[in-house]
């Protein structure tokens, strides 16, 4: 199955909502993570910035001082803020943040090995092991997220510095597993997906080999991390080298039915398939993509577009084993989502696959990051307890305050970088069409000729207004949550041809597009077979997943009762810079204080306030819930 269009644009500048995000990324998130990486924040000891300097130190023969700090792959938070950086520039030009990056990217290139490899965990402390740990060593993967900047400052700039880099660091690795044909793999996923990025960046051919050979090689030999650690007397964590189902190395790829393992590593390893099997137009590889997108979002998805649902790994569990309370639900793995989405609508454009990028854009990955920039969540619950969450073992990673940083950095500067590159998401294009997936306020300029201007206070208004500068034809996702979606060109309802979710239309320059959507708020029941969720319901607005906190509902929610027949209007929440939140007629459960009782409890009628999922944890540390019991 060949692709159908291209997302990869960057003609897109951004205004309301998403523009007030970008500002916030541009102008508080990029500055304080680049102080977190120079341990100049006051946070969680980051190193970053250091270990390169002491890697350059090393190569020349230098004393390292204090050596390497940090996890294995702490390489790749500097080069996520250099991809989230890029983004910025195209954007928006700003000499002082593309000074700071070419100073950070010099520093980088001093670093490389003059052989091309690259990474300051091996070069500092552990020099001879390079190559002999791929199951947890992160050598590929800290690659492979130096490739997707050095792809994304070239686009964005033009320099080609850290694309040459990573070029280096490219042939060096093309020449140990394929030229010299050395055996091995990824264990962590994403190098795949960066060689993808850096093939169309560059135009070489050597990059589309190599990751093509990653994939084809993947547990072909179910048994090579076995083999390979007993080859070595040394591991970074102990990870278990037997379990091929968690490593997603148990069978070739081409066989993979469901989503397993570290969920990270595997909607990574998943957008790389995606990836290649459209641009080799490779339909076995393609249908593999189709029956792992299914197992994900049919039986092992939360309704917050949230994934990986177990603390034990990070990892996908069973089906239907979606707890509210201890849900991992990793900020990453939302993005990783996201990811997966945006290549399977490359294959076929297709409503179903932007509905859930929306689905977990919008609640897991803006729920990653508190609204003001500067602290984060790399694990998102959908219940918060009270002396519970975060203390108890069982709950100890729902913690129930966001941190200002964290020793494995992974996340933050991942919301970073999907924020600034949001266009990348919300738009496609092929030679004569322009695909409208995310809605978004601001202008948009395809490479095919069409342009547009889009008004909308989307996420929070029903409403969609497109002025079409040059015209064409575009097609607008119509969203699996809106009942009706009314469209109108110049003020004139018209009957759009409607495909796999999308309406097409033909369009000229002038004219005025819009789309009406059915925002009014409405309850999702999960299925019976998600057992926890049984009797229970969830409040939903558009795209936004709605929350109770004890903040806004007299310091509790877990007594808080609600009839699918209630009537809900539209308020504030005190502390949410204006947010809006939902109200509605709810029953309080109250028991007589005792463990257990014979006594019923007595209920008595309330008003309860719901916030946006995305918004919690914002104010205070408080109770949360999502799914509420049902009268």
């Amino acid at each position: 199955m060949k692709k159908q269009y291209q997302s990869d644009i960057t003609g897109y500048k951004a205004a309301g909502f998403i523009g007030n995000y970008q500002e916030l990324v541009r102008g508080t998130v990029i500055p304080y993570q680049y102080d977190v990486l120079c341990d100049k924040a006051g946070t969680e000891k980051s190193h970053v910035i250091d270990n390169f300097r002491n890697a350059a130190k090393a190569l020349r023969g230098e004393d390292t001082g204090d050596g390497f700090y940090g996890m294995v792959f702490q390489d790749s938070d500097a080069a996520k803020w250099l991809e989230a950086a890029a983004y910025s520039l195209a954007v928006k030009p700003d000499k002082k943040l593309e000074e700071l990056a070419d100073e950070l990217i010099a520093l980088i290139a001093s670093a490389q090995d003059k052989d091309g490899y690259i990474n300051t965990y091996y070069t500092v402390k552990d020099r001879e092991k390079r190559w002999t740990n791929l199951l947890e060593g992160h050598e590929l993967y800290c690659s492979g997220h130096l490739m997707e900047a050095g792809a994304a400052y070239y686009e964005a700039t033009g320099k080609r510095e850290l694309l040459d880099v990573c070029l280096k660091n490219a042939e060096h690795i093309y020449e140990r597993f394929v030229k010299n044909g050395t055996e091995g793999y990824p264990g962590h996923p994403e190098v795949e997906l960066a060689l993808m990025k850096l093939y169309r960046a560059s135009g070489e051919e050597r990059c589309l080999e190599l990751a093509k050979h990653f994939i084809d090689v993947r547990g072909v030999d179910p048994d090579y991390y076995r083999k390979e650690c007993e080859r070595r007397n040394w591991s970074v964590w102990g990870a278990n080298a037997n379990d091929g189902t968690y490593q997603q190395s148990n069978m070739p790829v081409r066989r993979m039915n469901d989503a397993t393992g570290h969920a990270v590593r595997a909607v990574y390893l998943y957008t790389a398939m995606a990836d290649l099997a459209g641009e080799l137009g490779d339909k076995e590889l393609a249908e593999a993509c189709g029956r792992l997108w299914d197992s994900i979002t049919s039986r092992r998805m939360y309704v917050t577009g949230g994934i990986g649902s177990t603390v034990h790994g990070e990892a996908f569990s069973t089906d239907y084993d979606l707890p509210s309370d201890t849900a991992y639900s990793e900020t990453c793995a939302a993005i990783g989502l996201m990811f997966f989405a945006s290549r399977m609508l490359e294959l076929n454009p297709d409503s179903r696959f932007a509905d859930v990028m929306e689905q977990a854009f919008y609640n897991t990955v803006l729920s990653g990051m508190s609204l003001d920039g500067k602290s984060f969540f790399y694990v998102n619950p959908l219940e918060s307890i009270p002396g519970i969450s975060g203390i108890s073992p069982t709950h100890r990673h729902c913690v129930p305050v966001r941190p200002g940083w964290y020793t494995c950095a992974c996340c933050p500067p991942n919301v970073a970088r999907t924020i600034m590159s949001f266009g990348k998401y919300a738009y496609g294009e092929n030679e004569d069409t322009a695909f409208c997936h995310l809605y978004a306020a601001g202008s948009v300029k395809l490479n095919n000729g069409i342009s547009f201007d889009c008004e909308t206070r989307y996420p929070f208004d029903s409403k969609v207004s497109y002025s079409i500068i040059s015209g064409g034809r575009i097609a607008f996702r119509i969203p699996h949550w809106s009942r009706s979606t009314p469209i109108s060109v110049n003020g004139k309802p018209i009957s759009a041809e409607t495909v796999n979710g999308y309406a097409y239309l033909e369009v000229s320059d002038g004219d005025e597009v819009t789309l009406d959507l059915d925002c009014e708020p409405r309850f999702v029941y999960a299925s019976q077979k998600v057992p926890s969720l049984s009797g229970k319901l969830c409040l939903c607005k558009g795209p936004l997943v709605y929350c109770f906190e004890g903040v806004d509902n007299g310091g509790d929610v877990f007594d808080l009762r609600l009839s699918p027949d209630t009537k809900i209007t539209e308020t504030r929440a005190e502390g949410l810079d204006g947010i809006p939140a939902l109200e509605m007629q709810a029953e309080r459960e109250k028991d007589d204080g005792s463990l257990y009782s014979f006594n019923e409890p007595e209920r008595q009628k309330c008003t309860a306030k719901a916030v946006p999922y995305f918004c919690r944890a914002n104010r205070e540390e408080t109770a949360m819930r999502v799914w509420l019991p049902r009268i």
